[in-house]
């Protein structure tokens, strides 16, 4: 699989749902506790506008907090108008950049986690290749230095996609669709309530 092409598709993808959201879809609160949809959506195009120059600068001016400077980054863009940034991340799907040190799995896996933190709460249905979610779940499901806590806190388990061939892990069985497993190794709780079996105890 060309991965920059799934990442195009999935930008494309995205972009065509995020133009029908209403004003107030968009000032709506997403999966990701900081960020409104339309701040999702400036995430998602702010390395392709701001570029590793100017997230440097960024994480400069907020003493090496990278959180911080990617909160900031991402409401910068968010005030420019909706329909631009959804423009954007059309024209500029094709898009070649990774974080340093990784590979294309890493912006595949932020525009599928990120569309299903826009699009869970506002209950749309959104498609994604099955191909391009296990990309994504294989990417989050190794317990390496880039997961997040949730994700190793799930390491001790088998982790099995009921609804496509993916599963993870030994151990006790914990199974949910692929975009619930996906969601709870990302550390979003509308994941994890939808996981059944052996699901471990998530600690703050």
């Amino acid at each position: 699989m060309d991965l920059f092409s799934a990442i195009a598709s999935e930008r494309r993808s995205l972009a065509d749902l995020l133009e029908h959201l209403t004003p107030d879809q968009q000032e709506a609160q997403s999966l990701c506790n900081e960020w409104t949809v339309k701040q999702v959506a400036a995430h998602l195009v702010m390395p392709m506008e701001v570029g590793m120059l100017g997230f440097m600068a960024a994480m400069l001016r907020h003493r090496g907090n990278f959180d911080a400077a990617n909160n900031a980054l991402a409401r910068k863009q968010a005030r420019r108008p909706f329909a631009e940034i959804v423009q954007t991340l059309r024209d500029k799907a094709d898009h070649r950049f990774t974080p340093p040190g990784q590979g294309p799995e890493a912006p595949l896996t932020d525009v599928i986690v990120h569309g299903l933190d826009i699009t869970t709460p506002l209950g749309l249905g959104h498609q994604v290749a099955d191909e391009h979610l296990v990309v994504a779940l294989d990417y989050l499901a190794e317990p390496l230095p880039k997961s997040r806590v949730a994700s190793r806190q799930l390491v001790g388990v088998r982790l099995q996609a009921d609804d496509l061939d993916w599963s993870h892990g030994h151990g006790p069985l914990v199974t949910g669709s692929a975009r619930a497993i996906l969601l709870a190794l990302a550390g979003r709780d509308a994941g994890w309530e939808q996981l059944a079996g052996a699901v471990p105890h998530r600690s703050a």
